[in-house]
């Protein structure tokens, strides 16, 4: 007989999200579990087609291997390994604990041959760098908090020359069965609080834990064109994990400082250059800064503030880019201060003349005053 769609089985549509396939599932769970269908094959088939269908659209490697190529991408016959024959090994309860796992506390998803096993947490380190370290690329040595296993007690937890004893109440699975209703819901042992032993004299360094927390270095190596926000991660540098998991991440995370002079906006520089008005009015050479050296280009004569030059590939090369940004040069001239007598009989007479050649000296002013005695007739 045919395999109906996961997609169908489930009652979403194809791009739902994991939180949507989720809701769904537990809906359809509660109603085809064979608790509450007692010998009622076709529920019970039923929950084993909504079972399979759960766990191959949230995994996934297998949800993009079923949307690509059917159920042929996911069968076990046909190298898939994605079927539902090894998923019911843990049989009925276990898999109904898996959907309230959540709910009731179960957390980590743990059968009950064993203590409950919980990857270590994830850990950020926020690292601030210059632009130029960003641009360039960078090397540093940074300290980070890490656990260590305890000397004293080596690891246990509990004081030299004494042992932790099996927890009586989950006979040292670390998790509890519980009755409710029709339900049988598994979870975390309240007393052991799922280590599956106790520990009735702690090791005094360590208090208990077994471990002991310390720094280490670390050398991040910052690769050229970073910007700011992104993150470097460390694979197994987080908190270790419990039970036996494995640990968590470490992420560093780049924060790039002001910078005097440039601003940045993706790969691309900008920068607020002063220049004087005989320079503005006149033209000439004028050298401008770049992150790998200064640059000279010529303004042209009768330049006018605000205006914007670009230098093309003097900005920052970026980590996915093939090729590096530009510099925006914006212009802003710079009224004279301080000026003396003589300067300002110089202005004045500057003044005097510019009036006389009437307003081609000033189009914009011209143009400005037209467009007000225009508006007042």
């Amino acid at each position: 007989m045919a395999k109906r769609d996961f997609y169908q089985i489930l009652g979403v549509a194809k791009n739902a999200s994991e939180e949507e396939i989720k809701k769904s599932y537990r809906k359809l769970a509660m109603k085809y579990h064979p608790d509450r269908n007692p010998d009622s094959k076709e529920s019970e088939d039923k929950f084993k087609e909504v079972k399979e269908a759960y766990e191959m659209l949230t995994n996934p490697e297998k949800r993009e291997a079923y949307d690509r190529y059917g159920h042929a991408g996911v069968d076990p016959n046909m190298g898939g390994g994605g079927g539902f024959g090894g998923a019911g090994a843990g049989g009925f309860a276990d898999s109904f604990g898996d959907i309230f796992g959540d709910i009731f506390g179960g957390g980590a998803r743990g059968r009950s041959s064993g203590p409950q096993v919980y990857r270590g947490t994830d850990l950020r380190f926020n690292l601030e760098i210059t632009l130029e370290q960003a641009a360039h690329g960078h090397t540093q040595d940074i300290r980070v908090p890490s656990w260590e296993k305890c000397d004293t007690c080596h690891g246990s937890g509990a004081k030299p020359g004494t042992s932790p004893v099996t927890c009586t109440t989950c006979g040292g699975n670390g998790q509890v069965r519980m009755q409710q209703g029709f339900f049988s819901i598994q979870q975390t042992c309240p007393k052991c609080h799922g280590n599956g032993k106790i520990i009735a004299d702690p090791c005094a360094p360590c208090g208990g834990e077994g471990r002991i927390k310390r720094s280490k270095t670390l050398e991040v190596n910052i690769p050229a064109g970073i910007d700011n926000g992104m993150r470097i991660r460390f694979t197994g540098s987080g908190e270790p994990g419990t039970n036996g998991g494995p640990p968590g991440d470490l992420y560093v995370e780049v924060h790039i400082k002001p910078h005097a002079v440039f601003q940045r906006e993706g790969d691309d520089l900008h920068c607020e250059m002063p220049i004087s008005f005989v320079k503005a009015t006149l033209g000439g050479e004028i050298e401008v800064p770049t992150l790998s050296g200064k640059v000279s280009f010529t303004i042209p004569e009768g330049t006018q503030s605000g205006k914007t030059f670009r230098l093309k590939a003097k900005g920052i090369k970026g980590m996915r880019s093939g090729y590096a940004g530009d510099l925006f040069c914006h212009v802003a001239v710079e009224t004279p201060v301080k000026l003396t007598d003589k300067q300002k009989d110089l202005l004045r007479e500057f003044e005097r003349l510019t009036v006389e050649g009437g307003g081609k000296h000033s189009p914009q002013s011209k143009g400005w005053m037209d467009k007000v005695k225009d508006f007042f007739e």
